[in-house]
């Protein structure tokens, strides 16, 4: 093995070489990419919804568009209001204009809900009258008091439009599920009104609508909390909440944290790089070639219409801790070999022979623990892994091509000071004790580790799994606030929607099927487990029971479902005619799908399961012949988390996997690869540890880091084991091999270790709580991974290799020889056939 990787250092040499003597080439080449990527970047999206964190073949995703597609959307922003009298006649002015300012000023709304145009349904005589509460203005007391009495008794408006108590109103708004201008209504007005249109026809005509764009729902969101923030006083608190207005949320603080960590990364780094270098060179040189490739990176996801998600948004300063990496190795080497020589040529020639090979393994074996995601069913998560990892290619190129060229073509002094030889005797004394008690203590170091590991495994079988968006937020965050008072205040914020698909035309008129309906209802609303309840179910049999009501003389008794199919038949006639199409909302047009809608709690999803379950099973066995679809929401945050914990699964067991093979590859022998890997898997292991023992929720975003951090914690792995089979075939004794590889590498794995490690404390300052764990917990990650690297991987590498005799250490330098004469030849001949094609030019 010690034959082929001289071969390929040899390569890599030549390689430079050859860069270094067409430099000017070299950079346009690498900057005519850098432009046509980075010119993308400007196309880039956000989308902060749960749906988008599912493949478009995803069941859950399916069955979640296709109610969209028949009902529009079950996500409603929430305003509630909490006046001193609901029905004092100043409030009603109040909550008017606030609904007619919202109405005429708020894009793309679908439909608007309050008190105010509240559905009224009433008989007078034989006629059926279906009219918005307060279709006639009140200027009376008693005509007040009168709507109050009617608002109060109507059982759809409880914990609706009103609260139980009737403390608390609401003004209920549904984005439009289509940007088009035109509603499917209004498009197929167009036809001719003697043409029938099919419903083949109407399925077209949604077929060529496209969804809300992501950009088009935030400028509504936006707008209503304008004049939402507008409307606040002293007079009563006004709340805003419903999942639309969390994902805005989520968008905004992510950007406004992206901006900042961005930023905070680049200073940090600089400042290091500095520290390191005291060059100006050395700070520039790494920054703009790992800048150039974050841009390059985000302008190939706009170029393929990948979107920054909750996941892919740590993708900024996950690449410039990252990417930096390589460029320091180089450096470091570089600087060394160019304060020795005063030549730049061979300095570059040098640092790439010297570190390539380690530098393109530690990107490999990095983007492998990555890539582990792309087969998640998560697809924001397989986004992250394919991107994180075209990322770091992208920054390898750069640093094994654009770095060499521009360090031929720019001026460096060739300075070495004092200040910076005793900093560099401070820190060569400290690794050389590193490297004295590991290797004079191995059996200890082992067994230490042994008992850590084994501790943190017991703590790692408590962990807790979570998905909670909204407990991400600060508890006096605004939306979290509202989100919670209008859970406890109007039980529940969010909706579970079940549809019930007879599979027969106008099968809805059974009355059977309606009080199995009715009776559904009931049950979700007795159903509580744990925190989950809940706390409103209604379909269309609270409109055929108030229309039924309505035409028997308003009598409460009559609020019931009749017992004749024809009756209900035409009393559902009945309704249409009055104007209203508040059937649309609950049944489709064939009247064999139906719509049921519970609303519930914001809770985390994993809460969820049992609920979901018996609700699932209830309306399964309650309906045994219909097809029973449980999505909304809800629904959609249990599939997401349910999909990350399998998923995460996989990825940790292709990442071992993928990065033992690589491993085993660079180092040659499968015993020592194997070996090699424990340091790298004990600091995760200890990690999961820390969640279980912390009881911190392991969130989407602590799932990830397992991986992440496998695929940092590899990289200084390789760089010590590249180097100590180097010197321990010089030496031939392990010990010695320790002390040299520490002394050379153990620096720049330091540096490096110090740099990523910030880079992701640096969430500690996230909004987010979930971006602060995971910043906090990938951070310790990576130093603890540096730690068992200085200290229980010399202690391993001391017992499984024994100190070489001379005998075997003369044969094998005989055989290092022959292969370095092979090696001279084929530069001799890459130097002639070089000389003879300048020539000729």
């Amino acid at each position: 093995m010690s034959k082929i990787r001289k071969i390929i250092e040899a390569w890599f040499e030549a390689f430079a070489r050859l860069i270094y003597r067409n430099r000017i080439k070299t950079l346009l080449v690498m900057i005519l990419f850098t432009v046509l990527t980075t010119s993308q970047v400007p196309r880039i999206v956000m989308d902060m919804s749960a749906e988008g964190m599912l493949h478009e073949d995803d069941p859950a995703y399916i069955a979640y568009q296709s109610f969209r597609e028949q009902f529009g959307r079950d996500e409603a922003i929430i305003i509630a209001l909490k006046p001193e009298n609901v029905f004092d006649k100043k409030f009603l002015l109040s909550l008017k204009n606030l609904h007619e300012k919202i109405e005429e000023n708020v894009p793309y709304i679908d439909e608007i809900t309050s008190l105010i145009n509240a559905r009224d349904t009433r008989g007078d005589g034989d006629e059926l009258i279906v009219e918005d509460l307060f279709e006639n203005w009140p200027e009376t007391e008693e005509e007040i008091l009168a709507i109050k009495e009617r608002a109060l008794s109507n059982h759809m408006y409880k914990n609706l439009l009103i609260s139980e108590n009737g403390t608390f109103t609401t003004i209920l708004i549904l984005i439009d599920s289509y940007s088009s201008n035109k509603h499917e209504g209004d498009i197929l007005d167009e036809f001719d009104d003697n043409i029938t249109i099919s419903e083949d026809d109407k399925n077209s005509v949604k077929e060529e609508r496209e969804f809300l764009s992501h950009a088009e729902k935030i400028k509504a969101i936006n707008k209503i909390s304008e004049i939402v923030n507008n409307y606040r006083s002293n007079r009563f608190p006004v709340y805003l909440a419903g999942s639309p207005v969390l994902e805005n949320y989520l968008k905004e603080t992510i950007v406004d944290d992206m901006v900042q960590f961005t930023i905070l990364a680049i200073i940090t780094i600089a400042m290091f790089l500095f520290i390191m270098f005291r060059r100006i060179s050395g700070v520039i040189l790494p920054l703009f070639i790992v800048i150039l490739s974050l841009m390059a990176t985000f302008g190939l996801m706009a170029m393929f219409n990948v979107p920054v998600t909750v996941t892919t948004q740590i993708l900024p300063s996950f690449l410039l801790a990252v990417g930096v990496g390589a460029s320091v190795h180089i450096l470091a080497i570089f600087y060394y070999r160019f304060r020795h020589t005063n030549d730049k040529e061979d300095a570059i020639v040098y640092s790439l022979g010297h570190s390539g090979l380690p530098v393109v393994m530690t990107s490999i074996t990095t983007a492998g623990g990555l890539l582990s995601f792309a087969t998640s069913s998560l697809e924001s998560i397989g986004e992250l892994g394919i991107f994180s990892s075209i990322g770091i290619f992208i920054a390898l190129a750069n640093t094994l091509v654009l770095l060499p060229s521009l360090l031929a073509l720019i001026p460096i002094k060739n300075t070495k000071s004092e200040k910076t030889r005793k900093k560099t005797t401070f820190i060569d004394g400290f690794l050389a004790s590193i490297s004295k008690f590991s290797t004079s203590h191995p059996v200890a170091i082992l067994l230490a580790s042994a008992i850590i590991v084994g501790i943190s495994g017991l703590y790692a079988s408590k962990i807790r799994f979570s998905h909670n968006p909204l407990s991400w937020f600060p508890e006096d965050n605004y939306v979290r606030v509202s989100t919670q008072k209008i859970d406890q205040e109007l039980r529940g914020s969010i909706t579970l929607e079940v549809i019930v698909d007879t599979g027969k035309e106008n099968g809805l008129f059974d009355p059977d099927i309606l009080k199995r309906l009715e009776k559904a209802e009931k049950y979700a609303e007795s159903l509580q487990v744990d925190d989950i309840f809940g706390g409103k179910a209604w379909s269309l049999t609270a409109i055929l029971k108030e229309i039924n009501q309505a035409l028997n003389e308003n009598r409460p008794e009559y609020y019931t479902i009749p017992d004749d199919p024809e009756l209900i038949a035409q009393e559902f006639l009945l309704f249409e005619n009055s104007g209203s199409d508040d059937l649309e909302d609950v049944v489709d047009t064939q009247f064999s799908k139906a719509r049921l809608s519970i609303k519930v709690p914001w809770e985390d999803a994993i809460k969820y399961e049992i609920f979901l379950n018996n609700i699932d099973s209830y309306f399964k066995k309650q309906f045994p012949k219909a097809d029973i679809c449980v999505t909304g929401m809800m629904s959609i945050l249990l599939r997401t988390v349910s999909n990350s914990i399998i998923s995460m699964a996989h990825s940790y067991i292709i990442a071992i996997f993928v990065i033992s093979i690589l491993m085993i590859l660079l180092i040659g022998r499968v015993r020592i690869g194997l070996f090699s890997m424990i340091p790298n898997l004990a600091p995760i292991v200890i990690m999961l540890g820390i969640v279980g023992g912390t009881n911190m929720p392991m969130d989407l975003s602590l799932m990830i880091v397992g991986c992440i951090a496998m695929g940092l914690a590899v990289d200084d792995t390789i760089h010590f084991m590249h180097n100590f089979r180097r010197y321990y075939e010089q030496t031939g004794d392990p010990v010695i091999a320790v002390h040299k590889t520490l002394d050379t590498t153990g620096r720049a794995m330091l540096v490096t270790t110090t740099v990523l490690s910030l880079g992701f404390f640096i969430y500690g300052f996230a909004t987010l709580s979930s971006l602060v764990n995971f910043g906090i917990l990938t951070g310790v990650t990576i130093i603890m991974a540096l730690l068992a690297d200085y200290f229980l991987a010399p202690a391993l590498m001391v017992l499984i290799n024994r100190k070489k005799t001379v005998k075997l250490r003369e044969h094998e330098k005989q055989v290092s020889q022959e292969v370095s004469n092979v090696i001279q030849i084929r530069k001799s001949k890459i130097e002639t056939q070089h000389n003879k094609h300048q020539g000729g030019l």
